[in-house]
């Protein structure tokens, strides 16, 4: 992308670094802090003395606004959303709001209606739907 074009989301532009850029969803960087904590926790009898403020801060937010707790519903998830032809930050924002409708999901990541992506209403739909069972038989 050029200096002289803006960056804009909603059309999926955003330059190519970020379009190359691995995401990871909530419930991911949650499993990561867990594994990290669980590392801190065996090396110390007191892991609270060895984990910073802001990793615990960040530890209490991705838990929080986690959609899927098992480590299976989160491969799930990325595997499902890995099938269509989604950009990573659009993979990530779906898995991370999950819009229960298409209105919902093109409001939150208008870029996956770009007519080069061909994603219909029902296509959109199917995803979510996909991802709703996921959480339903989480």
């Amino acid at each position: 992308m050029s200096e002289q074009e803006e960056e804009n989301a909603a059309e999926l532009k955003i330059g190519e670094e970020f379009l190359k850029a691995k995401c990871l969803m909530n419930c991911e960087v949650a499993l990561i802090l867990d594994r990290k904590y669980d590392q801190l926790q065996a090396m110390s009898g007191d892991p609270m003395g060895r984990v910073s403020q802001v990793f615990d801060k960040s530890h209490q937010y991705v838990k929080r606004f986690s959609r899927y707790k098992n480590a299976d519903a989160v491969g799930q998830v990325r595997e499902v959303l890995s099938r269509y032809r989604l950009a990573e930050f659009e993979l990530c924002v779906l898995g991370n709001l999950c819009p229960e409708t298409a209105e919902e999901a093109k409001a939150v990541v208008p870029s996956i209606t770009t007519k080069e992506r061909g994603c219909t209403d029902e296509n959109i739909e199917k995803v979510l739907g996909d991802v709703s069972l996921i959480r339903k038989f989480e």
